[in-house]
């Protein structure tokens, strides 16, 4: 058992693990307080504790070691976010915007692979190693549901980014008509289509080549990099990907948002197996379902519509489906049977980022908890959640703000990575208001 971790963070943030709900039968407690945006907690192969700070609140990704009760900056200098890290036969690998970097036992970083599309709304994922010896990490998309448009800022930085297919695609053409907000001129107008840069619009049967480094993919390498190659994609955003004991190979994939010049009604997290060489659906397809359905259309927007002619396949069934806008996040399959049925996943639901994605409508109750998925049918139950059934901060609570990541530890325990307070204006986090909760069988 490690020893809680107390900081000055309970004087910006509340805290009272008494308001969080677990079953009966457990207890949960503050490891650690007074951390920023931890976005990953992993253990070394020697039983230590490393954290991630995704660095999105002063420009400064972080690699973090639970030192004498107190975590330290082993290494930093990553460009946010940091998404994820992963210990592997000594090393450290960092996966952060556009990198996957290796921090050698000396301390030294290499830069394994660089590149990468991760100038848009999402970025590469953290990484894991499979019984290949191989390296899989998770690709997120440049935009919502394959349209550069006005809800795409980075477009100031990176104006020619887009989305790219992980296979040769032909368009139907369909195109959108936006306010140009890189210009001055206030009725200025430009019409851009699927898979093109902002302002260039798509013709019918254009075909647009399948590359290697897709939008929205599971990629592999070898260890330093080399040998890079799709596995799968057609997913939005693989926020995280893991093993199972089975060897089969699972992802968190974000749904769509009701944003952009696309916008998508009602799109489901979705927890996938990952088959190699499918297509998972994005941008026609959520939850295995075509966008067209008249439930993904947005209220007073248009019914959305098919982008590419032809599809490479019918997209695999999740193993689940989660409520639209729960953001799921990091995951772990249970190995103790202290919590349940073993190879059962938990899994952080980080809640939805009302109203911006959602076409203003606030949801307060989705997500900002822990839940189990049953291997063997897909069925979901809340494992831990606010006694409110809301974020702290909605009620002024002291409980879960954001989790974002699960780990178990080798003393039948669950730690919970609690990404921290958002600000109320700027969508930036309040520094120091993150926790890492602690959950166990109650004595």
């Amino acid at each position: 058992m490690y020893s809680i971790i107390h900081s000055n963070a309970k004087e910006v943030r509340r805290i009272d693990p008494a308001d969080i709900a677990v079953p009966p039968g457990f207890k949960t407690d503050v490891f650690a307080a007074g951390l920023t945006t931890p976005i990953n907690i992993i253990m070394t192969d020697e039983g230590e504790m490393l954290a991630a700070d995704a660095g999105v609140s002063d420009g400064n990704g972080k690699v973090l070691k639970l030192v004498n009760g107190r975590f330290e900056t082993i290494a930093d200098g990553f460009r946010p976010p940091l998404t994820g890290i992963t210990y592997y036969k000594g090393d450290i690998y960092v996966a952060h915007r556009g990198f996957i970097t290796v921090i050698r036992p000396n301390g030294s970083k290499v830069d394994v692979l660089s590149g990468l599309p991760s100038w848009g709304d999402h970025h590469n994922n953290r990484v894991v190693f499979g019984a290949d010896g191989k390296m899989y990490f998770g690709q997120g998309t440049a935009t919502n549901s394959g349209v550069v448009g006005e809800d795409n800022e980075w477009m100031i930085n990176y104006p020619f980014f887009h989305d790219y297919p992980g296979c040769d695609i032909e368009l139907i053409g369909f195109n959108f008509i936006t306010d140009n907000f890189l210009s001055e001129a206030p009725s200025d107008k430009v019409c851009t289509g699927a898979y093109q840069p902002f302002g260039v619009p798509g013709c019918p049967g254009e075909t647009i080549k399948g590359i290697v480094r897709a939008s929205g993919s599971i990629l592999r390498a070898n260890p330093d990099g080399s040998c890079l190659e799709l596995i799968a994609w057609g997913l939005r955003n693989p926020f995280r990907i893991r093993f199972d004991s089975s060897g089969r190979l699972f992802a968190a994939n974000h749904g769509m948002d009701v944003r952009g010049s696309r916008p998508v009604a009602n799109s489901p997290d979705e927890f996938q197996l990952i088959r190699y060489g499918a297509w998972y659906g994005w941008p026609d397809y959520t939850g295995s379902m075509p966008v067209t359905m008249p439930e993904f259309k947005p209220e007073g927007k248009s019914q959305p519509a098919f982008l590419l002619e032809s599809h490479p396949m019918r997209p695999p069934m999740p193993l689940a489906n989660f409520t639209p806008h729960s953001a799921i996040m990091g995951f772990e399959f249970n190995r103790l049977p202290a919590f349940g049925p073993i190879g059962n996943a938990f899994i952080a639901e980080y809640g939805s980022e009302a109203p911006e994605t959602t076409g203003g409508v606030p949801l307060p109750g989705v997500g900002h908890r822990v839940s189990m998925i049953d291997m063997h049918n897909g069925r979901i139950t809340t494992f831990a959640i606010n006694k409110s059934g809301y974020a702290a901060s909605y009620t002024g609570g002291g409980g879960f703000e954001r989790p974002i990541d699960v780990l178990f530890s080798d003393s039948d325990e669950m730690f919970v990575a609690d990404f921290g307070l958002t600000l109320e204006e700027g969508g930036g986090f309040v520094p120091g208001t993150g926790v890492i909760w602690r959950i166990t069988r109650a004595s």
